[in-house]
């Protein structure tokens, strides 16, 4: 997995602001509700297990997630959402993939569509980009109060089935694949080493490296317009920024 993308860390840096915690309860709940309409409400579904383990992490209260269970199961009426993932190039012809859970495709589509265009990229057709990428589990973990030292943690979880490990400056991010995810989340659990976010998302298999400091910035705001996007659920690219935009604040 080495040179994978950045973004992952960048909108995970962007996604601690307060500012952000109403639509990431809102982004989280509906991920609730769709992994409990697929399984009936069963919370020993993998799924529904993990986002309801991502619900408490972001300290989502429990009759919210209660709630949202409750709707996707049929217990209660609401809104019914379509997954879907549409695809496209941003600016410097980086692939972009955006994952949307939407009760009005149409809409959405229309939207999407608009913000790739107004924000110098376009929208592809499906499979445009999606051959870049390879579904991977991830598990990210804090450094702040870790027991163990970073080569133990690294062992640990490539014992336990993990395919990468990666340190960032927050913490470390450890790589799987998507049906060994829940084992090496619970074999961190074991050692009460706590996991403050576990997704299976897209991972480009090759990068472009952008060098240009307003290019990335435009590639940058793209990828933050479209997160913002009420119905987004992920956005995900292959761009990685060079060693020397690294202090650049985008």
């Amino acid at each position: 997995m080495s040179g994978h993308s950045k973004w992952a860390n960048i909108k995970h840096k962007k996604g601690k602001a307060d500012a952000q915690k109403g639509k990431m309860f809102t982004k989280l709940g509906r991920e609730l509700v769709v992994a409990s309409r697929a399984c009936g409400g069963d919370v020993n579904d993998f799924r529904l297990k993990i986002a309801i383990e991502n619900a408490k992490a972001e300290n989502v209260p429990n009759e919210n997630i209660q709630r949202a269970i409750l709707k996707g199961s049929g217990g209660a009426e609401g809104a019914v959402y379509e997954e879907l993932r549409y695809e496209g190039y941003g600016p410097g012809g980086v692939a972009v993939m955006i994952d949307i859970l939407t009760d009005n495709r149409n809409r959405t589509a229309g939207e999407v569509r608009h913000i790739f265009s107004k924000n110098g990229g376009n929208m592809g057709e499906t499979g445009c980009v999606s051959w870049m990428f390879q579904e991977k589990g991830q598990l990210r973990i804090l450094r702040e109060g870790l027991r163990l030292s970073e080569d133990d943690l690294m062992m640990m979880t490539l014992e336990a089935g993990a395919e990468d490990f990666e340190v960032d400056e927050e913490g470390f991010v450890v790589y799987t694949a998507p049906e060994a995810l829940e084992g090496v989340r619970q074999a961190l659990a074991d050692q009460k080493i706590s996991v403050v976010e576990s997704v299976v998302s897209p991972i480009p298999q090759n990068t472009i490296e952008i060098t240009d400091a307003d290019q990335a910035r435009k590639i940058v705001h793209l990828m933050d317009i479209l997160e913002e996007h009420d119905d987004s659920q992920g956005v995900y690219s292959n761009f990685e920024l060079a060693d020397a935009l690294a202090s650049e604040d985008f």
